[in-house]
């Protein structure tokens, strides 16, 4: 894909139709064709833009969600429970149970563990089963539209073009969620055009339909970035009265024996381990009074992949259920 080479005229239609905040829709239509125009210009070809943009609409939803995402406190101790309630841990075995070939070698290929990729998939879609009902180009095209962050979506459209035009995903399928994150790893197109895989070796890399593109795509992102299979994600952990929690940071890493020496130990009050090449980090996603966790390099990846504490542990816990099921 060629650069961008929009022109004078492209640019002022966009100016133009393209408020601060989008009041109902109005002007869409003017905006959609702006777009096709800067997306023609910028390489795209008639047939992918017929395609993609066919049955576009403005998506009032996209527009409210983003306006409001919740506010609500929540703690660790109320969250996972929602996150990972006891079906969802019976669930995750079954699938890890009903894959598990397809998820060793996958494994094997890629140096992640197995209950990792079903955790990821239990957290972020239920199993596949709850992927979003959008049209992907047009949730991408009302956050453009919008106006807030038209720069990132508008990227992030120029991304799904591409994956429309090199003939992925049928337009009618292509679907995801209100921002357009698509398929059951919820990748946006960027994290589609550098991580997904076409394992299957059809020629589609398919998030949306084949276990083998699903699995093989989200151990592919976790690899690249830093994923160790001979390490697990992170521990909770006690701390001691004194302990200061300035250092409680994923920035701030050390060996497994000075944080014993500080005084974090096990939650059953036993001793850390004692490899001598881990390094980890004191993390508090709430105060002192709630959970602690030991995080180790796998904690870092994983908030690659969302950067929410709440997150991390809920995709951790699954993985501990997968591993250790009751």
């Amino acid at each position: 894909m060629k650069k961008l080479l929009s022109g004078a005229i492209v640019a002022a239609v966009i100016l133009a139709v393209a408020p601060a905040q989008a009041e109902e829709g109005k002007d869409f239509a003017a905006y959609v064709q702006a777009i096709k125009a800067e997306a023609r210009a910028a390489g795209y070809t008639d047939e992918t833009l017929d395609k993609a943009f066919a049955g576009v609409k403005f998506y009032k939803q996209s527009v409210t969600a983003d306006k409001n995402q919740p506010e609500f406190k929540l703690t660790l101790d109320t969250y996972l429970p929602r996150a990972v309630p006891e079906w969802k841990a019976d669930k995750a075995v079954e699938q890890h149970a009903k894959h598990r070939e397809l998820l060793e070698k996958i494994g094997a290929e890629y140096g992640v563990q197995p209950r990792f990729i079903v955790a990821l998939w239990g957290i972020e879609t239920n199993f596949g089963s709850f992927t979003g009902g959008f049209d992907v180009i047009s949730a991408l095209t009302t956050m453009s539209y919008e106006g807030r962050r038209e720069a990132f979506f508008k990227k992030e459209l120029w991304h799904a073009l591409t994956i429309v035009q090199e003939g992925h995903i049928d337009i009618e399928q292509m679907k995801g969620s209100w921002a357009g994150a698509m398929g059951q790893t919820q990748f946006m197109p960027s994290s589609f055009m550098e991580y997904a895989v076409d394992y299957d070796g059809d020629g589609r890399k398919d998030i949306w339909n084949s276990m083998g593109d699903v699995f093989a795509s989200a151990a592919n992102y976790l690899k690249s970035v830093g994923w160790q299979d001979d390490v697990t994600w992170g521990r909770q952990v006690t701390l001691p009265d004194d302990f200061d929690t300035e250092m409680a940071s994923l920035k701030i890493k050390k060996p497994l024996s000075e944080w014993q020496q500080l005084g974090v130990r096990r939650m059953d009050g036993s001793a850390l381990p004692q490899r001598t090449d881990l390094v980890a980090s004191v993390v508090i996603p709430d105060d002192r009074e709630g959970r602690v966790y030991l995080a180790y390099s796998n904690y870092d990846a994983l908030m690659r992949w969302n950067r929410s504490h709440y997150f991390v542990a809920a995709v951790g816990y699954l993985s501990d259920r997968i591993r250790f099921p009751r």
